[in-house]
């Protein structure tokens, strides 16, 4: 597409300017030039670390300037001549290409509409003109992975999801920042959530079992239309969030899926430190010794039961028995009752909570 606007630019500039003019890319093919017939030729004596150049450069009897918007440019305009009145066509055409070109891409560019939508850097009322704009299908049902590389690698984790997910008229792969990579996903209606969450272990065990590219997966809710977009990346950060904070050891972390540690998340610090010091009037948890907090973890786990956590944990009846009345010495809480125990495990859990610091979204 470059080309043709290219080519439709030298077109139009090349009686103004009595020259030779053209455009070469970054394997030094010639894509436009006021000479048709050397459109697709080989300029075998500029190199790519020629075009890296950021001055001006004579080669040939013709005078070069590189634009592009990458850090290492990726095109040179050229005409013909090497001296002033050249440098001086030469800087207005690489200025004036270079503009166009940014804003070709800035109206033309889906990942870049899509990126500013899951930022929020467009204005919701923009959306809808611009997706109109772009032809973008605003009625199917889309998902937002958020991809967090967890260590560095030679390969490109970027470069190895794009090559997962080939068709980018439906899906969309974005640079967030150096360790971040959203997937939005356009999916079919009637999709199950155990279905992403084997879409996002296939990218999980591509990059490491293939790459060795440890990284963790946020997935957000499914929804209807562009705008909602954004709230389902925001949804895809807290499951990372969260999921760092009570769920360490998965791989793979749904918003759906975060049940009462979402609520935690949305909590105020404040209240939360309220909540434990009105739990814990009797005592503080950090009384709480590892033997007891383990033994806890594990009658939560059999679901109150007795008899069954004693088996698993290989002590007596009566040894449990104890310890929960230890417990329930020191904070008041029986955990044999129901209530009870909801109200430890939401302590234990705000307490794990406020220790990990988490960020907010």
């Amino acid at each position: 597409m470059s080309n043709r606007l290219f080519q439709g630019v030298i077109h139009q500039m090349r009686d103004a300017i009595d020259r030779t003019i053209g455009v070469i890319d970054e394997t030094s093919v010639i894509i436009a030039c006021s000479e048709l017939g050397r459109i697709g030729a080989v300029n075998e004596s500029i190199t790519p670390d020629t075009i890296a150049s950021p001055n001006p450069f004579v080669v040939g009897g013709y005078t070069y300037k590189s634009f592009g918007s990458r850090p290492r440019p990726e095109y040179a305009v050229f005409v013909s001549g090497s001296d002033s009145e050249a440098m001086k066509y030469v800087n207005l055409l690489s200025i004036s290409l270079s503009s166009i070109k940014q804003y070709y891409d800035e109206k033309y560019d889906r990942s870049n509409f899509i990126k500013n939508v899951i930022l929020d850097n467009i204005l919701p009322g923009d959306i809808y003109l611009k997706a109109r704009e772009l032809h973008f299908n605003s009625d199917v049902s889309r998902v937002c992975m958020l991809i967090k590389i967890s260590n560095k690698s030679d390969i490109s984790a970027y470069d190895v999801i794009q090559n997962l997910f080939p068709d980018k008229n439906k899906d969309f792969i974005i640079n967030i920042n150096e360790t971040d990579i959203a997937l939005i996903k356009e999916i079919r209606t009637g999709i199950e959530p155990k279905d992403l969450d084997k879409l996002a272990s296939s990218i999980v065990d591509t990059l490491s079992s293939e790459f060795y590219t440890h990284c963790v997966v946020g997935i957000g809710t499914i929804v209807v239309g562009i705008k909602d977009l954004a709230r389902s990346f925001k949804e895809a950060q807290v499951a990372l969030e969260v999921g760092k904070v009570f769920d360490t050891e998965k791989s793979i972390v749904s918003y759906d899926n975060l049940g009462i540690a979402r609520l935690i998340y949305q909590l105020p610090t404040t209240l939360c430190e309220m909540f434990l010091k009105e739990v814990f009037k009797r005592g503080s948890i950090e009384s709480l010794d590892h033997e007891t907090l383990f033994t806890i973890q594990r009658f939560f786990e059999n679901n109150l039961n007795v008899s069954e956590t004693s088996r698993k944990l290989f002590v007596h009846r009566n040894t449990l028995v104890y310890r929960l009345e230890k417990i329930k010495k020191i904070t008041g809480l029986d955990l044999r009752e129901f209530e009870d125990a909801i109200v430890f495990k939401v302590a234990l859990m705000v307490k794990k909570y406020l220790s990990s610091n988490p960020v907010k979204f």
